[in-house]
């Protein structure tokens, strides 16, 4: 009897509309190099490993349907994912700014005395780094700063910088100067290494993800464990999830000494164990994704 695929296809597309089922996509073809060929082997290997059920076991039989895509499912709660993923009662906000071309040099010094005002002023709001991008969206600034207090914090924050006329001076002037601007409301990953100084000489990766709906804890899970391969070098700085803003968006900031630097810290993570897991197991949870390199401003306290 032949196999219709209508029904196959059918089945597939009601699995991928569930919103609590997770799954763990297992690619079939080996690769010359790269997690795809290790992943493959692993499943082989399981499957081999997997004893064959006697004729009468009362068990379930998995056929291999079953066995190529293994869902994962999350258990009801009570807490909101954001608490389960964080614990620290510090809110951050990412701001992306186009600047013109002609007027990136006006719009840094303008921001580094604004930085400074805003210390000044004693808003809350603290400045913990500050880049501009070298590869990716060209004539980009990019700044994070941090609420120590949590969201009453931002309010006063937010208060003041509204209705402040040297702020509303500053407002006037930068507007100018750039073609668009976004932000992003954030939550620092409890099992990422706390944001602190650095020495500096450092180039910054900011690589974002947007995921589908429905599944930040199943990425925390994985990088909760795929992290420990990739501490090595120092090279994690922060990692966030979004809040508002464009929601289901993850931040990842890793440090290198240089573009080499970051590509030989990269390609060794691949020899250490659980780090084809985590790769392996994120990546169906993505919907897009962004790599900017970047480079600290003079007024960055991560330098």
């Amino acid at each position: 009897m032949g196999f219709d695929l209508r029904v196959l296809n059918t089945v597939m597309a009601a699995m991928a509309g569930l919103s609590r089922g997770m799954f763990r996509t297992i690619n079939l073809l080996p690769a010359s190099k790269g997690f795809p060929g290790l992943a493959a082997s692993r499943w082989f290997s399981a499957q081999q490993e997997t004893p064959t059920p006697k004729e009468g076991d009362q068990g379930e039989k998995k056929g291999w349907f079953q066995n190529i895509l293994r869902v994962r499912t999350l258990e009801p709660s009570k807490e909101s994912h954001s608490m389960q993923l964080s614990s620290k009662e510090t809110v951050y906000e990412i701001q992306f700014h186009a600047v013109k071309p002609e007027s990136m040099e006006e719009y840094l010094n303008q921001f580094g005395r604004f930085s400074e005002l805003i210390e000044m002023k004693q808003t809350g709001a603290e400045l913990v780094g500050s880049w501009t991008v070298e590869i990716g969206d060209q004539d980009e600034a990019i700044h994070v700063w941090s609420y120590k207090g949590g969201y009453p914090v931002l309010n006063r924050a937010n208060q003041i910088y509204r209705t402040d006329k040297d702020f509303i001076d500053f407002r006037k002037n930068r507007n100018k100067m750039i073609r668009y601007r976004k932000n992003q409301i954030l939550l620092a990953f409890s099992f990422w290494p706390e944001l602190k100084p650095r020495d500096p000489s450092n180039i910054y990766e900011l690589r974002s993800y947007t995921l589908k709906p429905g599944t930040m804890i199943e990425w925390g899970n994985n990088w909760a464990r795929g992290i420990k391969s990739r501490t090595t070098n120092n090279e994690p700085v922060a990692g966030f999830f979004s809040q508002m803003g464009d929601l289901y968006t993850v931040h990842h900031f890793w440090a290198y000494s240089d573009l080499e630097s970051r590509k030989v810290t990269r390609e060794a993570a691949w020899q250490r164990p659980g780090w084809d897991e985590c790769v392996a197991y994120t990546v169906p949870l993505i919907r897009h994704m962004q790599s900017r390199i970047l480079i600290p401003t003079p007024f960055s306290p991560l330098k």
